[in-house]
């Protein structure tokens, strides 16, 4: 089987480093579009010179690695439309144009409500057809999803999956831009009831937690990235992670348990239902 592995790593590494630098919005866009098209043509590549060994291995690559890659070009592509095109001044006008963005987004869903139910609840008796390229004269050139298309390097479905995947990012980025706006004022929950979570532990424990999800395949079954599952704990817990890519490798250089916070954890609850069984 292929290993892509080390690719995968470096990208995301590449891509997380990029995404908490400093510079601005458009010029992140830039250079996260020309890293994507670089490592698409990496695999490509790879794969041209040799080819999947079985029909699961290419299932997976078509499923689970290129997409990975593919909705980040496709994120950074919508970011950089919409930085180009937005007012340039006026916080009503600006608020009013990415009103319209989050109503395109939403129709974008509803008209994949099928396929993004299947995906996400992890079904794979449709996978053969959908994410191998035995069914590409049936292949589906259209605009809606045209950013980097050769058949060889495509199934029917995996560009749509990229860019389920893809708007769910571009739906954070455009709810950080009108929170920007108008401060406080919640967009996509507005009657949120329940209270305001803190972190109130480590920032390496919550590393430590967010990493075993994501080793785990716990979320989205195992669609979600690392980066998608980092910024959700950080939303919804209220906390900004410093590079969690270093502190990863702090953890694993530890002397120690490498697993401290997920040990204590599993002691506590534990302790806890011994302690109510002995009542």
């Amino acid at each position: 089987m292929k290993n892509f592995a080390g690719v995968m790593k470096e990208f995301d590494q590449e891509i997380s480093a990029l995404l908490e630098s400093p510079v601005q919005q458009v010029k992140v866009t830039h250079k996260g579009i020309s890293l994507c098209n670089k490592v698409l043509s990496n695999l490509k590549e790879q794969i041209d010179q040799q080819d999947f060994e079985s029909v699961e291995e290419e299932i997976h690559f078509f499923k689970e690695v290129k997409p990975a890659v593919m909705s980040y070009l496709i994120y950074f592509t919508e970011v950089r439309s919409c930085e180009i095109r937005k007012p340039k001044a006026g916080v009503n006008f600006q608020i009013r144009f990415f009103e319209k963005e989050i109503k395109k987004v939403n129709k974008f869903f509803y008209r994949n409500i099928d396929f993004s139910h299947y995906m996400e609840l992890g079904h794979n008796y449709l996978d053969h057809q959908l994410f191998t390229r035995n069914y590409k004269e049936n292949f589906p050139f259209t605009p809606l999803v045209n950013y980097y298309q050769f058949p060889e390097f495509s199934t029917s479905h995996d560009m749509l999956w990229s860019k389920i995947k893809a708007m769910h990012k571009f739906l954070h980025y455009i709810r950080k831009a009108l929170e920007d706006l108008r401060p406080g004022h919640n967009y996509f929950s507005p009657e949120r009831k329940h209270p305001v979570l803190l972190w109130t532990s480590s920032k390496t424990a919550l590393t430590e937690l967010i990493y075993a999800l994501y080793s785990d395949g716990a979320l989205n079954h195992g669609a979600a990235d690392l980066n998608t599952i980092t910024t959700s704990f950080e939303d919804f817990f209220n906390v900004k992670l410093d590079n969690v890519y270093k502190t990863y490798s702090e953890i694993k250089a530890r002397k120690g348990s490498k697993t401290k916070f997920l040990e204590e954890l599993m002691v506590n609850l534990q302790h806890k239902m011994n302690k109510e069984d002995s009542i």
